[in-house]
């Protein structure tokens, strides 16, 4: 095991506990200044500190690697991308703030991506282009997809009071909709109907639930779970959504939704059953959809919110994506990098799942920086069932860390340690640090482009060689 210096993680992991350092040290069996040495990274984290602060804090060791930094490096390359093509600061200075200093580094990324928006108006207005909405700030659904994204998708309050509910009413496979039906109507005297064109819709005055017939049980029990956390959860909702939006405000609305939805999730597939029968079943999506009653990506959403402290799944990154590389759900519990601009990559396996329908797709990918990945991937089709009627289709990923791949039955077959047969993908053209790559849609940033009229390549946009 190579050095580990985590000061600043260290540091602020105390801080938010608001202990001193003489109480962390204690708890650590260290002395206090041998805690500060470590703060102020003069000594690297050893194993047994390291094993201590995981039983202390729940906190998986991964969070003290340099590897987690990889997503905020990234975010940073992204948002300060003229900075980095002027080389006014190198991507080797982003990493070393990102692990040394990661909360400057989060306040540079706000500062940058401010900067982007203001020079996207300005340029708007200089040119008579003010209203087209090609800068407008980031919309309330992407905010939103930003709040669970910093908590890396999971809510822990949250989920542990669908679980209590859970209990309480006695939800099990087969029996979801039932009980439900029954909690909506004893606690809440709502009734429900199927005399809806919509998926569902609640009338408040009537208190009538109506959820249409059309849906599968599954999805009519997801509705059902979602308006009894909009019924009893209601104080919670605010009180979390409020921690990142204005109360009144849209993602403030939409927010609590998402959480409502979280609840549903954890309350249809209870923590500790379904965290259970995942480790049981390697992960294993089709028999978790078969046991549970749920559709596939009801499935693999619930799979990538599986943190609990001391009681961890694998720690996923989750994908909904469609034919055109819209990503329109992304969620992570990992360093994976989803970017924000310049689309995805062409040789994920996310695009390959399309040209096979309902088979899932297996794929060991590695990113720029060495990180490798296992990813599944599977398209999904919904549809309102008459015929004729339009439909919509969509490629759900779930991916790991490849040191978390042999928990998984999707690894069995394969040879993980055999890195030159991996995939190798990027988190999009615009930012992609591949020189090679065949696919690629836009030239790199930063490099200056090698024109010659007399010579061409099997890559479409090669570069002249950096100067050492």
């Amino acid at each position: 095991m190579g050095r580990t210096y985590a000061g600043a993680r260290l540091r602020r992991l105390r801080e938010e506990r608001r202990m001193t350092q003489a109480e962390l040290a204690r708890v650590l069996a260290i002395s206090p200044s041998y805690l500060n040495q470590m703060e102020h990274d003069s000594r690297p984290l050893t194993v047994p500190v390291l094993l201590r602060l995981t039983e202390a804090f729940g906190v998986d060791p991964g969070f003290f690697s340099e590897r987690d930094t990889s997503r905020l490096v990234a975010d940073l390359r992204e948002a300060l991308a003229a900075e980095v093509a002027d080389a006014r600061v190198s991507p080797s200075e982003l990493a070393e703030l990102a692990t040394r200093m990661p909360g400057v580094a989060s306040v540079l990324l706000d500062l940058g991506r401010r900067g982007q928006l203001l020079a996207e108006r300005l340029a708007e207005t200089a040119g008579g282009r003010e209203g087209d909405g090609a800068g407008a700030p980031r919309s309330p659904h992407e905010e939103v997809r930003e709040f669970f994204y910093r908590r890396q998708n999971y809510l822990h309050d949250t989920d542990l009071a669908a679980e209590a509910l859970a209990r309480e009413i006695g939800v099990r496979p087969g029996e979801v909709v039932r009980v439900l039906a029954e909690r909506l109507s004893g606690r809440h005297g709502v009734r429900l109907s199927d005399a809806t064109d919509r998926l569902h819709h609640f009338d408040r005055r009537a208190r009538v639930l109506h959820v249409s017939g059309r849906l599968r049980p599954g999805q009519q029990a997801f509705r059902m779970a979602t308006q009894l956390a909009l019924l009893e959860q209601g104080e919670e909702l605010d009180r979390l959504a409020s921690e990142d939006f204005e109360q009144g405000s849209p993602a403030h609305g939409l927010a609590r939704i998402g959480i409502a939805n979280y609840f549903a999730a954890a309350l249809v597939l209870p923590y500790g059953a379904f965290h259970a029968a995942a480790e049981e079943y390697r992960y294993d999506i089709e028999r978790l959809t078969g046991r549970f009653g749920l559709g596939h990506e009801t499935v693999c959403h619930r799979l990538s919110t599986l943190q609990r402290p001391r009681l961890r799944g694998v720690p996923f990154s989750f994908v909904r994506v469609d034919r055109a590389g819209n990503l329109s759900k992304r969620q992570s519990a990992t360093g994976f990098h989803f970017s924000r601009a310049g689309g995805t990559c062409p040789l994920w396996n996310v695009y390959e799942a399309f040209a096979a329908p309902g088979r899932i797709h297996v794929q060991v990918a590695a990113m720029p920086d060495g990180q490798r990945y296992l990813w599944t991937a599977r398209a999904v089709t919904r549809h309102r069932g008459g015929w004729g009627e339009p439909g919509k289709t969509f490629a759900i990923g779930l991916g790991c860390e490849v040191r978390h791949a042999s928990r998984l039955v999707y690894s069995d077959g394969l040879d993980l340690a055999d890195a030159s047969a991996d995939t190798p993908i990027g988190m999009g053209c615009r930012l992609c640090e591949r020189l090679d790559c065949p696919q690629r849609a836009v030239p790199p940033l930063g490099r200056a482009l090698a024109v010659d009229e007399n010579s061409s390549t099997f890559v479409p946009y090669p570069v002249t060689p950096e100067r050492s």
